[in-house]
C-alpha cells in the first residue's frame, strides 16, 4: 500500500472514527467520484471512440456522476440526520437509555411501556446530552446513536442507489435526449448555391442511393 493511501486511510479514520455513519457517507461519495472519474478518463483515452462521440459521452458521464454523488450524499445524510435526531430527542432509545430518561423525570413507565411524563413536552428542543447527569449514560448513548445512524445511512444508500438515483438519472437522460433530438430536427438539409434542390437530390441519389430528404 502506498504511503499516500495509508495517510489517507489514517486521516479518514482519525477524523470520522467517532462517527462511523459519517465516515461511510464520505467514503461512499469518494467511491462514486473515483468511479465516475475512471469512466470519464477511459472514454477520453480510448482512441477507438471518435471525437464527435467523446464530445457527447464525456458530458453525459459527468452529468451521471453528479447525479449519483448528489443523490447519494443528500439522501444518506438526510436519513442519518433523522435517525440521529430520533435518538437525541429520546423518541428512539434502548432499555438503558429509556430507564435513564425515566430516572431523569422525562419518561414514566406504564403497563403499555414508557411514555413522556409531560404531555406538552417539546421533542424539537430536547437533547439527552443537555441533561445534567448525561455522563452516566454517555457510553451507552453514543454506542446506540452511532448504531442507529449507521442503519439510517444504510437505508438511505439503498434508497438512493436502487430507487432515486436510477429514476433521476433516467429523467436527466430523457431530457438530454429530447434536447438533442430537438436540436437535430432544427437542422435542415440545404443545397449548395448555384444548384436547385431537385438537382441536389438527384446527385445525392446517384452517389448514395435512395436518401430521404
Amino acid at each position: 500500500m502506498s504511503k499516500f493511501m495509508q495517510l489517507f486511510i489514517n486521516t479518514i479514520y482519525e477524523r470520522f472514527s467517532a462517527n462511523p455513519a459519517k465516515m461511510l457517507i464520505y467514503t461512499g461519495v469518494l467511491g462514486w467520484f473515483l468511479s465516475s472519474t475512471a469512466q470519464i478518463s477511459a472514454i477520453a483515452a480510448n482512441k477507438n471512440i471518435p471525437k464527435e462521440q467523446k464530445y457527447f459521452l464525456i458530458p453525459q458521464e459527468i452529468g451521471d456522476g453528479a447525479v449519483n454523488i448528489l443523490s447519494f450524499f443528500l439522501i444518506t445524510s438526510a436519513i442519518k440526520g433523522y435517525a440521529s435526531k430520533l435518538v437525541s430527542s429520546g423518541k428512539l432509545a434502548n432499555i438503558k437509555i429509556r430507564k435513564f430518561l425515566t430516572d431523569s423525570g422525562i419518561n414514566i413507565k406504564t403497563k403499555d411501556g414508557w411514555k413522556i411524563k409531560d404531555d406538552n413536552f417539546d421533542y424539537s428542543k430536547f437533547n439527552i446530552k443537555d441533561l445534567p447527569n448525561y455522563d452516566s449514560i454517555k457510553d451507552d448513548y453514543e454506542s446506540f446513536k452511532n448504531g442507529m445512524e449507521v442503519i439510517g445511512m444504510t437505508v438511505g444508500s439503498i434508497i438512493s442507489c436502487n430507487i432515486v438515483t436510477p429514476l433521476v438519472r433516467n429523467m436527466y437522460a430523457s431530457s438530454r435526449q429530447k434536447a438533442k433530438l430537438a436540436k437535430m430536427n432544427k437542422t435542415q438539409l440545404t443545397h449548395p448555391r448555384g444548384i436547385s434542390m431537385d438537382a441536389y437530390r438527384n446527385m445525392a441519389y446517384a452517389k448514395y442511393g435512395n436518401l430521404k430528404v
